[in-house]
This record gives C-alpha cells, sequence and structure tokens, in this order.
C-alpha cells in the first residue's frame, strides 16, 4: 500500500539512470532538500537550515519531462514517428539561469533574520529531439515556445545569499554542478507515454548576465580595468582598439590561472601577478558558455 500510495502522490516519478549517478544521494522519493546537502566542507556562520533550498537537480529534471509529456507524445504524432519505436535516442538540450533576486528582506515580521539578499538558479528545457533507429538525423519534437518567459523557467535553488558573495555561493552550487556533471554522463529511463524511453540532456550556461558570469568564472567585478568576461582586453585596449578581439577565455584556463594566483610559482608582486592572470582572483566554479 505505501508504495502504490507514493505513486499516487502529485509530482512523484520513478525513474532510472545509466550508469547510476555518482555523487547523488541515492533515494529517489526525495523532495526538497537543504541547498548545502552534497557540500563536504563547512560554511562560516551560516545557518545551514535557512540558507538554501533546493530540488536535486535530476528529481527536477524528470518533473520537468513529466509536465511536457502531451507536447512530447503530440511532437512524435505530427512527426509521423511511431511511439513503440522511439524508445531511446532522445536529447533534451537545458538552458540554466541564475540571478540576483534584489533585496528580499523581513522588514516588520517575526521569522528569523536573513540576509537580505536572494538567488535564484533556474533551469528551462529548450528543446527535445529524438533519432529514430533507422534515421541519420534527429528529429525535433518539442520546442520551447517562449523561452525567456517566467513560465517556462523552472526554479531549481533559492539562496539567501548576495550574488557577489563568490564563497557562499560556491557552497551552494557547487553540490549542483557535481549532479549536472553526472547527469551529462548518463541516461535517464523514464516512462513517457506508458513506454520506458531513454534521455540524453545537454546544458547551456546562456541565462547568466554578466555580472553572473564574472561571479562564477572567478573574475573581477565591475571595477576591473579587465572589463571582458570573454577577453583579456583592459579598458585602455578597449576604447583604443573596438575590433581585434578574440574569445580567448575558456573555464579550464580561468582554473589555471587562479592556481597561479592561489600559488604565485615566479614570486611576483601583486601588480606583475595581476597582470599575469588578467583578472582572474577567485576559484572558478561552474562553467558558463557565452
Amino acid at each position: 500500500l505505501r508504495s502504490a500510495e507514493k505513486e499516487l502522490l502529485p509530482g512523484f516519478h520513478q525513474f532510472e539512470w545509466q550508469p547510476a549517478l555518482k555523487n547523488v544521494s541515492s533515494s529517489w522519493d526525495v523532495g526538497i532538500i537543504d541547498g548545502l546537502s552534497g557540500w563536504t566542507s563547512f560554511v562560516d556562520d551560516v545557518p545551514a537550515e535557512t540558507i538554501a533550498r533546493r530540488f536535486r537537480y535530476d528529481v527536477a529534471l524528470v518533473s520537468a519531462l513529466k509536465d511536457l509529456e502531451e507536447d512530447i507524445m503530440e511532437g512524435l504524432r505530427e512527426r509521423g514517428l511511431d511511439d513503440s519505436t522511439c524508445t531511446s535516442g532522445f536529447t533534451v538540450v537545458v538552458k540554466e539561469s541564475c540571478d540576483g533576486m534584489g533585496d528580499v528582506s523581513e522588514k516588520h515580521g517575526s521569522g528569523p533574520a536573513v540576509p537580505e539578499k536572494a538567488v535564484r538558479f533556474s533551469f528551462t528545457i529548450m528543446s527535445i529531439s529524438v533519432r529514430a533507429d533507422d534515421e541519420e538525423d534527429a528529429v525535433t519534437i518539442f520546442q520551447e515556445q517562449k523561452p525567456n518567459s517566467e513560465l517556462s523557467c523552472r526554479p531549481l535553488c533559492l539562496t539567501f545569499v548576495d550574488e557577489s558573495d563568490h564563497e557562499t555561493l560556491t557552497a551552494i552550487l557547487g553540490p549542483v554542478v557535481a549532479e549536472r556533471k553526472a547527469i551529462l554522463d548518463s541516461r535517464l529511463i523514464l516512462s513517457v507515454g506508458g513506454l520506458l524511453r531513454s534521455f540524453r540532456f545537454f546544458f547551456r550556461g546562456t541565462g547568466y548576465d554578466e555580472k553572473m558570469v564574472r561571479e562564477m568564472e572567478g573574475l573581477e567585478a565591475s571595477g576591473s580595468t579587465y572589463v571582458c568576461t570573454l577577453c583579456d582586453s583592459t579598458r585602455a585596449e578597449a576604447s583604443e582598439n573596438m575590433v581585434l578581439h578574440s574569445i580567448t577565455r575558456s573555464h579550464g584556463e580561468n582554473l589555471e590561472r587562479y592556481e597561479i594566483w592561489r600559488t604565485n610559482p615566479f614570486s611576483e608582486s601583486a601588480e606583475e601577478l595581476r597582470d599575469r592572470v588578467k583578472g582572474v582572483s577567485a576559484k572558478p566554479f561552474m562553467e558558463t558558455q557565452p
């Protein structure tokens, strides 16, 4: 009875990952979890139970796909695909977004004292395509019509933190990144339209504004001489030359530069060191694609 009851609950979906996700708790009936779960280090002076709440990433993706179940079946029919042959080869493209929500302090209530700023991390399912067994090309069966709308955007994590508090943000989004990484290496097996089907996920971090990109990639903030989030030009260079810029930054390179910043292998002065790392002064923790 217990398991039957669970399956009748709204939002309950049985699913499986092949291979099983690394670094992700194995209980599948999870709801909203503490935002710091999955983070092993200690975050100073933060009342952990008030700082963040989130869904486990894979559970949230499953829920989003189940919400689109009718659209997926409709898409298969419109494309003239026999749904009983399309059980594998589904590809889902997910857009991630993250932004500060400004001042949310409780001015007059009697609740717990919380920091004044909040950050929301969310995602949108942009498209779903399928490659039928005998076909070369994938066919798109679902495309989000309003990809920038509040209605298609699903919150994953809500946090009391200022978006420029790099350390706390790292602690909270670190586990989210670990889960995302695990999802990339695995396939989701989920019942859609009465048949088990397998889905792969691709993530695009295109919903971050510049401030957030700088925060996540460990770059100096707005007052920096290094003005661009994609290349190494300074303000002076950019003002003299608006044309010859190339995208030079990558997540891996920012990580290497942070290591140089941290260890200072050439025993340089602060100025020389800063010039060498071109404004990377914190450990980047989330890969953002331009």
